[in-house]
Parts: C-alpha cells; structure tokens; sequence
C-alpha cells in the first residue's frame, strides 16, 4: 500500500518562509519522479515543481521560480520544498505526488499516479 504524507504547512506573513516535507512509503521511491501541486479554493490544480528520481533535473512554475527549490533524499524517501519571499498567492493546498515519467518543460496531473492529502499553506499580506 502507497502512503504519500506531507507535512511543514501552515500560517507565515509575506515575505517568510516555509519547507514542505514529504515522506512516501509502499514504493521504490528512486523510481519515481516527484512533484509539487498546489489549489487555491475555486482554481485548478497547477504544478509548482518536480524533479527527476536522480535529483539531477527539476521544472519550476514560473510563478515560483527563484523563490522555492525542490529537492529530494532518496535514503530517506522524501521530498522537500523550500518556499522563500512567500506571498499571498501562494496561499493554496500543496500536494505532492509520485509519477513514473518526469517531463521537464510542464506538469499535468494525469502524469502522477500517488497523491497525498495535503498541506495547507497560508500566507498573509
């Protein structure tokens, strides 16, 4: 059985910082690409970030770009986002998600077979 946890959510001002955590188990999890979804109430799902199993490419959103970094361990089966310079639209649920194939030019979630429940991140202004 899969299990996709998040955690490291929560409440900052603009401008502070955040790290998502994200701990999977029931796969070979260095098989797997990993990524960063968020949704805000009444928008769609969009990618924010994935990387690679290696670790050696990674895709931002444009609108994050900059200012979160993904990475990943895989000795410890988790990925991370370090979130910096939040800001009010960043405000969202964050899921992370496993998938079989990596695409380094976008994100669909069609391509991503394990979600998580996710993490709520709130920022104020």
């Amino acid at each position: 059985q899969v299990q996709v946890v998040e955690s490291g959510g929560g409440l900052v001002q603009a401008g502070g910082s955040l790290r998502l955590s994200c701990t999977v188990s029931g796969l070979s999890f260095d098989d797997y690409a990993m990524g960063w979804f968020r949704q805000a109430p009444g928008k769609e799902r969009e990618g924010v970030s994935c990387i690679i199993w290696s670790g050696d490419s990674t895709y931002y959103a444009d609108s994050v770009k900059g200012r979160f970094t993904i990475s990943r361990d895989n000795a410890k089966n988790t990925l991370y986002l370090q979130m910096n310079s939040l800001k009010p639209e960043d405000t969202a649920m964050y899921y992370c998600a496993a998938g079989s194939a990596y695409n380094p030019y976008d994100m669909f979630p069609r391509d991503y077979n394990y979600w998580g429940q996710g993490t709520q991140v709130t920022v104020s202004s």
